[in-house]
């Protein structure tokens, strides 16, 4: 009976090891192994991308750069082109007309406000110390009116303490930043004029990796949404700065509030970055203001400031942005916050073109995908098309997509 037993437990044994579905020891080291060589290799490319954040951003600005000057070369190049005499003018020429107009009005601008704005940063950073005691001084006041526990006015005063420390630190940040990319700024003009001179070239070198047919033609129209996408987002918030600059300057100035001219260029600049710039300047003016003018000025200032962003983002914007982003306001948030996690300041700025970018993606292959699917679709056979659209424009040097 005992042996009948062992005899049956050794089959057992010997079925389970020969059962296909139970795993070996090697192939539980063989995926193990596997999720090894994964886990190594993806932790060398975030590594290697992480090294490279700063050339892609430099790449992503100098697009940006060739987006806004485009419509300048298209000026003028038009009288040319109406009268049949490209040849007259083409197109790198143009670029480099356009390129002397928007250095010199740039020279012109930086020439006549950095010695102001310098100044003004020097006072503001001297009397940052000042403005501290100052608000600890009106927080003990209104302690002492309503009776408010030393303990807690304590953690108030440290809690105000830190949160302005904070915000100096962020702007220094920034400003830092910017400083540091300086060299590395004088690239993006000489990226961005190739950019603008062989910009069919490049795209006709991405449609011939598709094959020809339905899959080129694909390409093509997500190539197009693509650019449409960014050329209304770069426009749209170039503008913006621009606007929110120059009211956010005079409506300063309106107020008597010092600095004008630094908090200007502040809330044109953070206007680049969705929500949390704004949020960040708006916090930075009314403390300004509360303090070195007075309270109720701090209170018109944040009046001003929350209509002048109800204008910008239900009035302004939606004309200016037309075809370009829409996306929620949460998701806002959370690629800002992603992007600074990811790469930076740098994240910071191209975080939200390149979300838009993978939206367009995802919705041509929503739109298109039809009772079949897509991949059924484009692998359907198809007959040979003529040469590709894009190689008649090479030699004319003029883009396909017209602004």
């Amino acid at each position: 009976m005992a042996d009948k037993t062992i005899r049956e437990k050794r089959l057992t044994a010997r079925r389970v090891f020969l059962d296909p579905s139970t795993p070996s020891s090697w192939t539980v080291a063989r995926v193990v192994l596997i999720a090894f060589v994964v886990w190594y290799v993806a932790d060398f490319f975030q590594n290697f991308l992480s090294s490279l954040k700063y050339l892609f951003f430099m790449i992503v600005l100098s697009i940006f750069f060739a987006y806004l000057i485009d419509p300048l070369v298209r000026v003028i190049r038009r009288p040319f082109k109406e009268r049949n005499l490209d040849k007259l003018m083409p197109r790198w020429l143009a670029i480099i007309i356009a390129y002397v107009f928007v250095f010199t009005i740039l020279g012109f601008g930086i020439a006549n406000l950095a010695p102001i704005v310098t100044q003004q940063a020097k006072d503001l950073a001297t009397n940052v110390p000042g403005y501290v005691s100052s608000v600890q001084g009106r927080l003990n006041e209104l302690s002492e009116r309503f009776q408010i526990r030393p303990e807690t006015q304590t953690q108030i005063n440290e809690k105000v303490t830190a949160t302005i420390g904070e915000i100096g630190t962020i702007v220094t940040g920034f400003l830092l930043t910017v400083v540091s990319y300086a060299p590395w700024l004088i690239l993006i003009p000489v990226l961005s004029f190739f950019f603008l001179k062989d910009v069919n070239l490049f795209r006709l070198l991405f449609l011939r990796m598709f094959p020809s047919g339905r899959w080129r033609a694909r390409a093509e129209s997500v190539l197009e949404d693509v650019n449409k996408t960014l050329r209304a987002y770069v426009r749209a918030q170039i503008f913006s700065c621009l606007l929110i600059g120059f009211v956010c300057t005079l409506g300063f100035y309106a107020l008597e509030i010092n600095y004008a001219i630094l908090l200007g260029i502040l809330a044109g600049t953070l206007e680049f970055i969705p929500l949390l710039g704004p949020l960040t300047i708006g916090s930075i003016a009314i403390v300004v203001s509360s303090v070195s003018v007075a309270p109720r000025t701090g209170l018109y200032v944040a009046i001003f400031l929350v209509v002048l962003r109800i204008l910008q983002d239900y009035v302004f914007y939606p004309r200016i942005v037309r075809e370009g982003i829409h996306l929620h306001p949460l998701l806002i948030i959370l690629c800002v916050l992603a992007g600074e996690q990811v790469a930076g300041i740098p994240g910071v700025f191209i975080s939200i073109p390149l979300v838009a970018l993978a939206t367009v993606i995802y919705r041509h292959v929503i739109e298109h995908r039809g009772a079949r699917g897509v991949f059924a679709e484009w692998l359907e056979p198809t007959p040979p098309v003529e040469k590709a659209s894009g190689e008649s424009r090479v030699e004319s040097g003029e883009p396909k997509v017209k602004s």
